[in-house]
C-alpha cells in the first residue's frame, strides 16, 4: 500500500517538476526523495514520469496520479483537522484566503466581528489572485476563500453570498461622459486602465466591455484599484470599480466622476469557497453571514 510519505513526496514533485525543489519543500534530501518516488511506480506498475535534463515531467497516468494524491492529503488533513478541533472550524486556526480586489474592503470590518463572536479562532490570512487561492484551497493549505465566483473545480464546494455592483470611473473634467449613465459601448481600448494579468477582476471588467479589442489595450496593467483610482484622477484614462471600493470611499473620490451603468446593471458574485471533504457546515455558514453583514453598504 502507498504511504502518505510517498503521496507528500509525489505531489510536491507534481507542483515543482524539479526534484530538488520538491526535496527542499518536504525537507529531504533528493536521493531519498527519488528512491521513494521510484518505489512508488514499482508498487504501482507505471511510469509516472519523465525524467530528463530540464526537469520532470508527469507521464497522463502520472497526471492523474497526482490529482488524486492531493484528494487524498486534503482529506487527511480535514480528518486531522476535525478530530483535534472537536469539529469545529471556528476555532483554533482558521486559515482564510481572500483576492486583493475584496480584501481590503472586507477585512476591515470582518476581522474584528470575528474576534468579538470566535474569540478562541486563530486567523491566519493569505491575500492572493484566485488561480493561486483555488490552487491552496484544493491542496489542503488553505480552509475558506472568499473570491469571486464561479470556481469550477471537483474537489471544492462554493456559496454565492452577495452580487457587488460595477461603476465606471472617469476623471472629473471628462468631456467624453457628461450624462449621469455608463454604457458598456461607449468604452474604448485605448482608454480603458485594468488590472494586471491574473487578477479575475480584470477578466470580470472585460466582460463588462464585450466590445473592447483586448489587443489594442495598453500594456500597463496596475496591481491595485487605488492605482487605477490614482491614473483615472489625473486624466490617463477611465476603470471600471466594484461597489465594495467605492462604498469604503464614502461614495466620493476627488478628481473622478462615478457613473452607474443601466439595467440590466453588471455585477459581480461574490462567494464563499472550501473542501467538499470540509465537515464543518454551520461554521461555513456562520462565516457566510459575518460575510454578509460586514460588508461595504452602497
Amino acid at each position: 500500500m502507498l504511504s502518505t510519505r510517498q503521496l507528500r513526496y509525489f505531489e510536491a514533485l507534481s507542483r515543482h517538476r524539479h526534484f530538488g525543489r520538491a526535496a527542499e519543500e518536504c525537507a529531504v534530501t533528493q536521493p531519498a526523495l527519488s528512491m521513494q518516488i521510484r518505489e512508488m511506480e514499482e508498487m504501482l506498475g507505471v511510469r509516472l514520469l519523465e525524467r530528463g535534463r530540464g526537469g520532470v515531467r508527469l507521464t497522463p497516468v502520472g497526471e492523474e496520479a497526482a490529482g488524486r494524491a492531493r484528494e487524498v492529503l486534503a482529506a487527511l488533513t480535514d480528518m486531522e483537522r476535525t478530530i483535534r478541533d472537536r469539529g469545529r472550524l471556528l476555532e483554533g486556526r482558521l486559515r482564510l484566503g481572500v483576492i486583493p480586489s475584496i480584501a481590503p474592503y472586507l477585512l476591515p470590518r470582518l476581522l474584528p466581528e470575528m474576534a468579538r463572536r470566535y474569540p478562541g479562532v486563530e486567523i491566519g490570512l493569505r491575500e492572493s489572485q484566485t488561480e493561486h487561492l483555488v490552487a491552496e484551497l484544493a491542496h489542503g493549505d488553505l480552509d475558506l476563500v472568499v473570491l469571486s465566483l464561479p470556481v469550477e473545480h471537483p474537489a471544492l464546494d462554493t456559496m454565492a453570498l452577495f452580487e457587488d455592483r460595477f461603476l465606471l470611473a472617469v476623471p472629473e473634467a471628462s468631456p467624453a461622459f457628461r450624462g449621469p449613465l455608463a454604457s458598456p459601448d461607449s468604452i474604448l481600448a485605448d482608454d480603458l486602465l485594468l488590472l494586471e494579468d491574473g487578477h479575475c477582476f480584470r477578466n470580470q471588467a472585460l466582460n463588462v466591455c464585450r466590445k473592447v479589442d483586448e489587443k489594442r489595450l495598453r500594456r500597463f496593467g496596475a496591481s491595485s484599484l487605488s492605482t487605477l483610482v490614482q491614473l483615472v484622477a489625473n486624466g490617463q484614462g477611465i476603470t471600471l470599480l466594484p461597489q465594495m471600493f467605492v462604498s469604503q470611499e464614502g461614495g466620493h473620490i476627488p478628481r473622478v466622476r462615478l457613473l452607474s451603468f443601466p439595467d440590466p446593471v453588471p455585477t459581480r458574485t461574490i462567494g464563499l469557497v472550501w473542501r467538499r471533504t470540509l465537515p464543518y457546515r454551520e461554521d461555513v455558514e456562520a462565516l457566510a453571514a459575518m460575510v454578509r453583514a460586514c460588508r461595504p453598504q452602497p
